[in-house]
Parts: C-alpha cells; structure tokens; sequence
C-alpha cells in the first residue's frame, strides 16, 4: 500500500444561520479538505477548520505551511503493515513550522485534515471502520469503549429572546438530556437567558456554560456568581489564553467545574494544565487538537490525571469531521459531553451524501462501514471549491 497523491481544497462552507459568541460571529467556513488516494485507488477524505482566535491558524497560512511541507519525503514511504503503519506515518507527521508560530498547536487543522485522509484512506482499503484506529493505540487501554450508538448534547447560542425561547422547546421537546449556553457576550444578559432556558428546559436538564473567554481573572466570580442560581454544571474557556494560569485560584474559590477549550490545544497545554491546576475538564475537539491521534492522546491524558472530558466540535463542521468524531465517540468511554453532528441544521452544504444529523434525544448510530463510512459529494465538494492543489507523492 503506498499514498499516491494529496488533493488540498479550500472550500467556502456556507452556514444556514449566522452562529454568534463571544469570540466571533459567523456565517460561513472557510474550510481545509484534505483527498488522499492510494495506489489500490482508495480514497480518503479529512477535515480542518483554520481558528486565528483558537490555534492562530487562518485557511491562507494553512495554505501556505501545506505548499511548504515535503509530501513527498514524509508520504513517500510504502504502508506495508496497512492500517498500522499509517497510524504510525500520521504520528512522525510533521508540517511546516514557520518561524511566526506562536503556540505548537499553530498546524493543527492542517495536521487534522492530512491525517484523517490517510487513516480513512488506509481503513477502506484494509475493509475495517475507522473506529478501529483506537483500538491499536497503547495509551488508550485505560479509555477504550465500543457502543453501537452515541448521544450528542445541544447549545443555544445568543439569537433573541424568541428564539432562544423556540430553541430551548425544540430541545425538550426531542428529548435532549444536556444543553450548552454561551454566555458573556455583549449585549446579552445572561441571567435573563439562563431564566428562560432552565424554566423551558426544566430541573433535570443538565445544564453548562462557555464564555469563550469572554472574562477576566478579575471579574470571573462576580459574573459567575448570579448564574449559579440555575444550577450550572460546568464553566467552559472563561477567560483569554493568556491568563489561563490564574485559573488555579480561582478553582480554589468556586465549586463550579472549569473546562479547557481555546487553552486546550496540544499536550503540552494538558501537562501545563494538570501540573499548575487550573481546570477540571478538558474540551477536546479534532481540528483544534490536531487529529484523531492527538485527540486520543488528550483523552487518556485526562483520564489519567482524574479529569474529565469532552469531544466538542467547531462551528460548521461537514459531514466529515462529523463522521470522525462519531467515531471517536463511539470508541472511547468516559465522555462528559458530545457536540457535534449538527450537519443539516447548521451547514447548507455538508459534503456527504449520508445524513449524519443526530436524531431524536441526540442519539445517533455508530458507523460500521470501511473508513469513515461516508460518500462524499464530489458535487457539492465543486460547488464550494475556492483553490485546489494536488501533491503527488508516489
């Protein structure tokens, strides 16, 4: 088995209504899709969504590191162990790093999208799912766990109080069991938000927040404070990057729980984070994290050290790092919280040909097929192209 040629798009993701936090506001994706084709003809697809206020990347210098990373020299080398190999091949992966690199997560996306192409590529041909790759990672004996069916939590992001209002119905009403509320941006008041939500939703609902580092060290509590009252079970990302560490003390002074998410981005950020104490829980999402791999890694890093978890996704994700994380889910245990799957509510063109929209309650079936056990839609993957670029290898 040898890897014949990378096919890189930049695809334009346009979404069906405008998704608004604290960080950003968005209407569309500028998204990295990576094709990998094997010299047997298989194909593999993955996935990355460049953040500039999460990892520093935009889809222009994911561009560029790509035009600057040796495919050939790191791709060239025969698979001959199959799915094993590549697994091992994804984990010596190495972009380009350009000397503006502020963190070592700066790649990520990149990183992501190669990766899932290849472990997609190298799982069709060898006729197993893509879920299998968890179960040949010896760091992930401690977190392995097979179901045939996941169950995804819901959000309500700022959008008016009569929508809020339709959405947190439509949330009890098709049985959702955990319900995510973005909190601290301008103009909102939350306690009015969090009011409606938990009078809709009821005392059940498990109920958290994300501030998407809307706050401060110096103002975390006092805004906390008055949401307690609606028996939040999480704080996600309250503060910006570059006052993380101050998250140690304040853990000290709340009972609230404190998850990791745009400081959550490799796994010198889990170490930093598990050495100085400054969270509870880690938000691990594939693009953000660098891959399936990286992602895995994260998991049983946190399971370790006693912490939770959480797969989370990016706004706008496709169909296929929908696919990816409904594997991960479905093959790692211990999950706090699911996001992700929100393919036909959410982006107007998702890529695959199957709906992988959650159903009722947020269930949704694991997949079994070869790869990813997606078709992609090469014409909607046209419709959307901005810039392609093939890197042969072999």
């Amino acid at each position: 088995m040898r890897i014949v040629e990378f096919t890189a798009f930049h695809l334009r993701i346009p979404l069906r209504k405008t998704v608004r936090h604290a960080s950003h506001t968005r209407r569309e994706n500028d998204t990295l899709v990576v094709r990998c084709r094997l010299d047997d003809g298989c194909e593999g697809w993955g996935e990355g969504l460049p953040r500039p206020y999460v990892t520093g990347e935009t889809i222009e210098t994911a561009w560029q590191q790509l035009q600057s990373t040796d495919m050939k020299r790191q791709w060239g080398m025969p698979l001959t162990d199959g799915l094993n190999s590549a697994i091992e091949a994804c984990r010596e992966f190495q972009p380009a790093q350009p000397a503006t690199a502020v963190r070592d997560c700066f790649g990520n996306s990149l990183r992501c999208a190669v990766e899932l192409s290849v472990l997609d590529a190298a799982a069709r041909s060898e006729g197993v799912p893509f879920s299998d790759v968890t179960g040949r990672i010896s760091e992930t004996t401690a977190i392995r766990h097979s179901s045939d069916r996941v169950r995804y939590s819901a959000v309500i992001t700022p959008a008016g109080r009569v929508k809020e209002i339709i959405r947190a119905w439509k949330y009890r009403y098709y049985d959702f069991q955990q319900i995510k509320v973005k909190v601290g941006v301008a103009g909102v008041k939350d306690t009015a938000t969090l009011k409606r939500v938990r009078r809709i939703v009821g005392p059940k609902f498990d109920l958290r927040l994300d501030a998407n580092e809307a706050w401060s060290c110096g103002n975390l509590i006092r805004n906390l404070q008055p949401l307690l009252a609606f028996d939040v079970t999480s704080l996600e990302q309250p503060v910006p990057h570059a006052q993380v560490d101050g998250l140690a003390e304040i853990r000290r002074r709340i009972s609230t729980p404190i998850m990791l998410d745009e400081s959550l981005c490799s796994q010198s950020d889990a170490e930093r984070a598990i050495e100085r104490e400054t969270c509870d829980l880690f938000n691990i999402r594939l693009s953000k994290c660098g891959g399936f791999l990286n992602s895995l890694k994260l998991a049983s890093t946190a399971k370790n050290a006693g912490l939770g978890y959480q797969l989370g996704c990016q706004v706008g994700e496709t169909g296929i790092l929908s696919a990816a994380g409904r594997h991960f889910a479905s093959s790692v245990g211990g999950i706090r919280y699911l996001e992700g799957s929100y393919d036909r509510y959410l982006v107007r063109e998702p890529l695959t040909v199957e709906d992988l929209t959650f159903r009722r309650g947020g269930f949704a079936p694991a997949l079994t097929e070869p790869g990813l056990g997606i078709t992609i839609d090469t014409d909607a993957v046209r419709r959307t192209t901005i810039a392609e670029q093939h890197f042969p290898v072999f």
